[in-house]
This record gives C-alpha cells, structure tokens and sequence, in this order.
C-alpha cells in the first residue's frame, strides 16, 4: 500500500513539475510572444462601416468582421445575468481563471468523463480565444493554449475593469453567420438594438454562444427555444429570475425577426455604388495623409437615398412583375420560346445528362428567394425569360440619388440594370425636338406624317406605332411628341439635320453616332437609364446639366467625426431655359392628353407632370420617364436577353414601364411631405396644346412643298422665330401676303 501511495505521490509531483516547467516556457514565450498589458490596453475590435439612407435608416454594411461595437450603457443587465448564469458563475470573483472551474473538469471531465461537466474557461480566457486564436503546437497544442489564454487573462484582469471586460466580450464574439458582437446579432435575429433585447431574447442569444449552428433559431427553432429554457433556468437558480418569471417567460414563443442585409439588402445596387464611391473618397483622403480602412473602421457612410421612396418604387416594381411575368410566359410557350433559345445554347449546356436531372436551388422570385427542384438547363432559361425593372429617381436640383434599384435582386442578379445600354426608343425623341426648338422650330410648327422609304437608308421604312399615315394632313410638332409619333419626328430629323442633333447630344453627355442616321430621331442610340435620367433632370432643371449625381451625403468615423463632405453639385447650362419651357409644356400635354394619359386615368394624379413613354423595337425594351420641377422618375423593363419579349402591345412603354412610376408617384402624392417636397409645380407659363390646332390641312401648301420639295411653311415659322429672339420681327402680314410669302420665298436667295 505504501509503494502504490508512493508511486502516485511521484506521478503527482512529476505532473506538478512538468505542468510548471510549461508554464515557465509558455510565460517567457517559447511558444510564441504574449501580448504586454501595453499590447492589451490598445485591443480595438474591427468593426463594420455601416451604409445610411438619408433619415438613417441601416441599408449596408462593409465589413471584414460584421461587427458593430456598442457602449456599456447599452447593454441589459438581464443579458449580463444570462451570459454570467451561463458560461462563469463566478465572474465577478475570480481574476480571470477559476481554480475550481479546473478542479471540477479534472474531476468530472478528465477523471469520470462527464462530457456534460461544462469547460474551465472563464469569459476573460473565452476572450482571449476571440481575439488572438489558437496556435497549433502538435500534441502540446491544448495545454499550451490553456495555459496561454490563463496568463493573458489574467493580466486583461489587471487593465480592465469587469465591465470593460464584458463589453469587449459583447463586441467580440461570435454568434455565427458572419455575425460578430451582440449589436449585429440582435439585429439580425430580432431586428432590434441589443439595448432592446428582453430577457428571453437575451437568454436565446447566450444560447448561440454554445454551438452557433446547432441553436440557431433561424435553422433548429426547437433547439434554440430548448436552448433558452435552460438558460432561463440557471438564471433563476443564480437568483436573477422568480420561479413566477421563469415559468412565465418558459411559455413565450422565439419571436423570431430575421433579417439578413447580405442576402435582402433593401437597396443593394446602390449600396454597391456607395461602396465604390466611398473607397474612392477615402483614396483621396489617404492622398492627404488621412488613412482609414472601409472594413475595418467602423465608418458611417450617410448617403441621398430615401428609403420610404425607395420602398414604394420596390412595391410598384413587385406588383408589376408580379402581374406580367405570367402573360409573358404565356406568350413565351405560344411562340416556343424556350425551343428556339435552346438551340442557340452551347452543346456544353445542351448535352449533358447532368444539366437535365433536377436538384434543389433557390431562385429569385416575386416573392423573394425560394428553394424550388430545378435541373440546370432550368434555371438558364428561368432567369433569360425573366423580367426585370430599372428604376432611378433623383432630385434634379440637388442632383442627388433618391431611389435606385438595378434589378430583381442584386444577389442573384448582380448585372445593374440602371447601366445597361438598351434602346432608347421614344424617351430619346424629347432630344430630337429640343433640338429643333433650338433650331427655331415652334410647338406650331407643322410636320409631315407620310409614310416614306428610304432607300439611301437601306430601304428603311418606319412607321407610327397604330400604322397610320397621311398624305393630307400635317401634324403640328407639339402634337407629335405629346402623342409619340414616328412619321412627323423623321420629318423633323431632316429638317433640323443631324449636326444640330449631335451637338445638343455632346452637350447632354450622349453618345450617338457622327454619321447622318434617321432612325436616331426614333431612340435606336443603345443608352442607358442614367444617361436617360440625367438627360430629363436638365429638362426638369431649366437646362442646367448635372455632371455627376450626389449619391453620399457625409462620411464620418467611428467617433461622429465628419471625414468628408459632399461638395456643391456641378452644373452647367446646357439648353436655353426658355427651350426648356417649351418642351416641358409639350411633355406634360403627353400626360394630360398623350401616351402618358395612363397617370391622369389609371392612378389618378392630379400633381402637375411631364413624362414620356418609350418602346423599343419589337418590344424588347420599355420605357417611362416623368418629372417635376424636384424630381424625375426613370423606368425601363426588360429581359436580360433581347430576344425574349412580348409580342404586342402588353410590352409597351405604357403598360409594362409607366404603371412602376405611376405607382410610386400615386405613393409620393398621397404621403404630404412627400408631395410638398416633390410635386411642386411647374413655373412655366405656356400651354402648347392650345396655341394651335394639331392637324392642318396640307392643301395648296402641300401642293408646294412637293414642287420644292422643301417645308416652306415650318421654314417661315422658324424665321419668324429667330426675328423674334434677334428684336427683328416683322409687321403683322395679309392672309394674301402671307401667302405669297410661302409660295416664292423658296426663290428668294
């Protein structure tokens, strides 16, 4: 008996020695420097910079750890009873390792290998593990890193207050999902601040700390409520909780709010913008020798977007699609879509056994993402059939980013739809006809609407969207553009010529070819919905051209610290505020009584509004643009493939792009400090559609302008016109006089 007793005496003491001569090599670092109380004074967690809409609401977040520090002032006592009941009974006491916490794993783990004994860390050791990690020393590697995390612990004890201490632990661990710090978990599984956390939330949170995956609520809701019911116990047996409480709160569901900004960011193509942007203005700032890292640094990046804007233009765009997406898909199978598309794919996608068994994915939907079984061949041609809307909004004054979505989900669909070049189709005439104003065309002037082919042009023959024409009658300008007429606007493309076009074109930052192209007055020039919402805002602003739009207001720091600061907009008069006027005259008598009556009939607007629709060829694209004196709304919708669309007149402007808008401004109008704020009135003062008739008969004038072979009548009015802008006009003449004028003034060199 005295042999064995002295045996295990050895054995202890050769364990005690050793255990100290690791401690030794571990504590002069051997196995790799400790940090210095200097080193631990200076802890600082990463945290996520956060992406504001105008009135702060949370859009985005860039991040190498999502996390976002909160104060202690923040924190419920009920989730420090939570955490302290849970994981360290003894926090308060201890400074920073708990010799009887190692005694009870010896014992109960080590000894009679009860795995549910619970470990001997402390929440100072659980700390350290957050922040400095674990190194591998090979079968050393456990005690190593044991003894380690107590050294260290002990000396955070010695610098930290035990508030401090928990505040950082908050800050820093980790509740799975990339989420980091009780802030962005409370958001994320509650859409609440942590200080707004109740107790039983608290205690589900704590419950994540121990297997991130297994008690989440999102994933295993039974598990985490299991999870909470016995945290709720241990608080009640640490005294922090009534039996009454406890049984109480036992019976309330999860009250799961989940929300995921990386997976349904409420704006995530414009989030991307201001990402891009804000990496550029702090290049800059790092240029002055002011260096700040966008993942690191927990930035708030405040940004123009209005979010309650930006929630009725996603409304309108889901109920839109919602509604035609099925009457395109039935078009789509009529016609065999899908048969004819398929041919054109790669054998790589055609071919393989494996692109036709189905499996489950998710998909993008009206509804959001869902898991649905679909082979690989599927979800090709799911997302080529599938529509999506561009909308842009902005403040033509201020020049600043109101709402912007980019498509259906920026996940799934990355590709901006706002950027993609497509055709402008008839948004683009309201250039064409500023550049006759400019020319010294009037609303009045009278245009032929002929059908023509022209075979310099390749034969080319366009027509008015009803296949209308007439020899007869001439349509007056303000009426071919109110109505969106194809035969008057190519009359007016030679008219006015195509130097007069390209040159309003390169003041409006638009890309057009240099080479005389008619088919231009009708919007075949590929441009995209911010080059299109750029150009109606200089309409919008009395031909002030806004050289950049303003989508970040201020950046600032960690501290509140104002970093950068959105300079002035940049503008210049590009077009004549007078012609401005006109246009805009012509363009709201497209709402009132033209292609865009649908926001009168339909919505039931009664703001003052321009706007034109637009539809591309075979209706590939379509189009609405609108504004007011303090806004402009822009919408285009689309397939991602051009071949795929509608095949009558469901994919017009008017029924497939302006309900989106009229929607969102039926939203903006019913909302009073929206309408006081956007739908201000128009401060022109001209009516084009009651200057003068819309048709006229050709008669004898026609007669002449065929023997001339020019437009003897538009080129008077456009004399006139320009006497009057140079102080120079003329006596009133005789209808006999007027006449004359007309017949020989072709002559007349």
């Amino acid at each position: 008996m005295w042999l064995v007793f002295k045996y295990v005496s050895f054995l202890f003491l050769l364990i005690i020695v050793l255990v100290a001569l690791l401690f030794g090599a571990v504590y002069i670092g051997i196995f790799g420097p400790l940090p210095t109380k200097s080193d631990l004074e200076a802890i600082k967690n990463e945290e996520s910079s956060l992406i504001l809409a105008s009135d702060g609401t949370l859009i985005g977040k860039v991040f190498a750890q999502n996390r976002t520090n909160i104060s202690w002032e923040e924190v419920p006592n009920h989730l420090v009873n939570a955490l302290v009941s849970t994981e360290d009974k003894r926090y308060f006491t201890h400074q920073g390792v708990d010799g009887r916490s190692y005694v009870r794993v010896f014992v109960k783990s080590i000894l009679l290998g009860d795995r549910s004994a619970g470990g001997g860390s402390t929440l100072s050791q659980q700390l350290i593990k957050n922040l400095y990690g674990r190194d591998h020393h090979s079968f050393l590697s456990m005690p190593v890193n044991k003894i380690r995390e107590s050294i260290i612990a002990t000396r955070l004890e010695e610098v930290y207050s035990k508030e401090d201490i928990l505040l950082l632990y908050f800050n820093s661990v980790p509740f799975g999902e990339d989420v980091y710090g009780i802030e962005v978990a409370a958001n994320r599984y509650f859409g609440k601040h942590a200080s707004q956390l109740n107790i039983q939330e608290s205690a589900v949170l704590v419950g994540l700390l121990k297997a991130n995956t297994y008690y989440s609520p999102r994933l295993h809701p039974e598990n985490a409520l299991n999870r909470r019911n016995q945290i709720l116990a241990l608080m009640e047996g640490e005294g922090y909780l009534t039996q009454n409480q406890t049984d109480s709160l036992r019976e309330i569901p999860l009250g799961l709010k989940y929300s995921n900004l990386q997976i349904d960011a409420p704006a995530g193509y414009f989030v991307h913008q201001v990402k891009k942007q804000a990496q550029e203005i702090l290049s800059t700032l790092k240029d002055q020798n002011q260096e700040f890292d966008l993942e690191k640094d927990g930035l708030r990046v405040y940004t123009t977007l209005n979010f309650d804007l930006q929630k009725m233009a996603e409304a309108a765009v889901k109920k839109q699609l919602t509604a035609m997406q099925p009457l395109l898909d039935k078009q789509l199978k009529l016609s065999k879509a899908r048969e004819i598309w398929l041919k054109t794919q790669p054998d790589s996608i055609k071919k393989p056994a494996a692109n036709s068994k189905p499996h489950p994915m998710e998909i993008v939907t009206s509804d959001g993402i869902k898991t649905q079984e679909m082979s690989h061949v599927d979800s090709l041609w799911y997302y080529t059939r599938l529509l999506q809307a561009a909308v842009l909004i902005t403040d033509p004054v201020s020049g600043e980013v109101l709402t912007w979505i980019g498509g259906n989900n920026f996940r799934f669909l990355p590709y901006d739809q706002v950027l993609a070049k497509r055709q402008a189709a008839s948004t683009f005439k309201p250039i064409m006809y500023t550049a006759a104003l400019e020319e010294g065309y009037t609303p009045c002037t009278y245009l032929d609407n002929v059908q023509k082919t022209y075979e310099e042009y390749e034969g080319w023959s366009p027509e008015n969207y009803d296949h209308t024409s007439s020899e007869d009658t001439r349509v007056a300008l303000w009426y071919a553009l109110a109505n969106s007429m194809n035969l008057p606007t190519v009359d007016l493309y030679f008219k006015v010529g195509h130097e007069a076009l390209l040159n309003l074109c390169n003041r409006l930052d638009i890309d057009i070819p240099s080479r005389e192209t008619p088919s231009l007055a009708l919007g075949t020039a590929g441009l995209s919905l911010l080059d299109m919402v750029k150009v109606y805002s200089t309409f919008a602003n009395k031909g002030k051209y806004t050289e950049e739009f303003n989508i970040i207001q201020k950046i600032e720091d960690a501290n509140g610290l104002v970093l950068w600061q959105q300079p002035d907009v940049k503008t210049r008069q590009a077009i004549n505020p007078e012609i401005t006027d006109e246009l805009t005259a012509m363009l709201q008598t497209a709402v009132n009584s033209g292609t865009g009556t649908r926001l009168r009939t339909t919505y039931g607007l009664q703001s003052d509004l321009a706007g034109k629709t637009g539809t591309a060829q075979n209706y590939t694209d379509a189009w609405f643009m609108a504004f007011t004196p303090n806004l402009v709304v822009g919408v285009r919708v689309g397939a991602s493939d051009p071949s795929i669309h509608f095949v009558n007149g469901l994919g017009s402007g008017s029924s497939l792009a302006l309900p989106i808008a009229g929607a969102t401004l039926q939203g903006i109008e019913r909302n009073s400090k929206l309408r006081a704020e956007y739908l201000v009135p128009f401060r022109i003062y001209t009516d084009s559609s009651s200057v003068c008739p819309a048709f006229r008969e050709a008669g004898v004038e026609g007669f002449f302008n065929r023997l001339f072979g020019k437009d003897v009548s538009a080129d008077q009015e456009k004399e006139q016109t320009l006497k009057k802008k140079e102080g120079k006009d003329d006596k009133p003449r005789s209808k006999v006089g007027r006449f004359f004028d007309r017949l020989f003034k072709g002559k007349k060199k």
